[in-house]
């Protein structure tokens, strides 16, 4: 046991000393295809056999459900408190086409092209596998955002976008991973249609009742002078984890409650937050790097081990067809040149939204055909995370040149 402990410690040594090296060499990494997704996952996939090795199988579940519930209730609140009502309705015409009519396409065709290949799934887990696969990546796409190349309305709409469509698919993921279940042989569905109206209807409800009220709160302690702006950071994830529980404790949906407060609290408060954005840079980053390490190592093992070429022309189709041609439609008549049109639609890298959904959702539910979707999923983000990563750079250099 002695023994176990001690190997346990020198592989979260070696992790540790990976997540510092990276970030002494962030600037010069940047300027390459390396991304920190590519890294950590391959830090994870090395990782894998020492850790199923050390520790049980129960511990590792725990373990990753735990680490993609914290993440993805950070996410949602730090991502929607930093979208404006009034500068969407103004200048972000671009992003909302995307959003109100992209997304619903990418939904639709994606559960079409998952239906046709895989018929014997049902549509239930057609439309599962769509929601899943349908958010993109605001870490995948770093690269892309953060470049000088490329035009700042560009870079601005895929920031936006990845922003806002993980807490928008949420309902559809959520009604996907229902309907399977029900599903299911054997299946107890009494009651589950009421629970999924709830879910729907009571999170965003305790998203709206924390956000604004924690807003106001908060406003007030500040024209008072009794807050040190360092604490904004505590505050924030105070009301990003209440709203998640106090939807729970009533039948909401925590996630959606977390996403809607965040989104009324970045349009209530009176003051900066940039403490949000900075708890993130710093916090935020480092459960980016886990939850790809922790992909590397436990889901795509398991997805590799039940690949399938269905999963990977799925994968391949999801990244291209059923991304860029949903989002050449929603931006027909924005004046949008086709260049720009192709480089919105490719730049919608799967990553981190992907993988926590499915660890969530394949732990809250039973359905049929998991492994599959794990295999899906895996392949979906794994190649992603090569192609996205690899192409970051010299497709931003070549936006570039081409608007100038």
């Amino acid at each position: 046991m002695e023994t176990s402990h001690g190997s346990f410690e020198i592989i979260l040594l070696g992790i540790l000393a990976c997540v510092f090296v990276y970030s002494l060499l962030t600037k010069a990494i940047s300027k390459t295809i390396l991304t920190l997704p590519i890294i950590f996952m391959i830090v994870g996939y090395l990782s894998a056999h020492p850790l199923e090795m050390l520790a049980e199988p129960e511990v590792l579940d725990v373990g990753k459900r735990l680490l993609a519930e914290v993440t993805l209730i950070l996410v949602l609140f730090s991502d929607a408190s930093h979208v404006r009502f009034k500068t969407l309705r103004r200048n972000f015409n671009v992003p909302l086409r995307m959003l109100v009519i992209g997304l619903p396409l990418t939904i639709s065709l994606g559960m079409l092209v998952a239906y046709l290949l895989s018929p014997e799934s049902g549509l239930a887990m057609a439309l599962l596998t769509a929601a899943v696969l349908t958010p993109t990546d605001a870490a995948l796409g770093q690269t892309v955002v953060s470049s000088e190349d490329v035009p700042e309305h560009l870079s601005e709409t895929i920031n936006v976008e990845s922003g806002l469509n993980d807490g928008l698919v949420l309902p559809f993921v959520l009604f996907g991973a229902i309907l399977a279940a029900a599903g299911l042989d054997g299946a107890n569905t009494d009651g589950l249609a009421t629970s999924a109206v709830l879910q729907v209807i009571l999170g965003p409800v305790v998203g709206i009742a924390f956000g604004w009220g924690v807003a106001k709160v908060m406003d007030y302690a500040q024209y008072k002078d009794l807050m040190v702006e360092a604490a904004g950071g505590v505050a924030f994830l105070a009301v990003a984890f209440s709203a998640y529980i106090g939807s729970e404790l009533i039948g909401g949906n925590g996630f959606i409650a977390a996403f809607v407060a965040g989104m009324v609290f970045g349009n209530t408060y009176q003051h900066e937050i940039h403490f949000i954005g900075e708890f993130m840079e710093g916090v935020g980053q480092l459960l980016t790097m886990f939850a790809f390490l922790i992909f590397g190592a436990l889901l795509l093992p398991d997805g590799l081990e039940h690949m399938t070429w269905n999963a990977v022309i799925l994968a391949l189709l999801f990244l291209t067809v059923v991304r860029m041609l949903p989002i050449w439609l929603s931006l027909l008549g924005t004046g949008l040149a086709l260049r720009e049109k192709l480089f919105l639609g490719w730049f919608g890298p799967r990553g981190l939204a992907s993988i926590l959904f499915t660890l969530i959702m394949m732990d809250e539910f039973d359905f049929p055909g998991e492994q599959e979707l794990l295999a899906c999923v895996s392949m979906t983000v794994f190649l992603s995370i090569i192609l996205h990563g690899m192409s970051a750079v010299p497709l931003s250099k070549w936006i570039g040149r081409a608007s100038l």
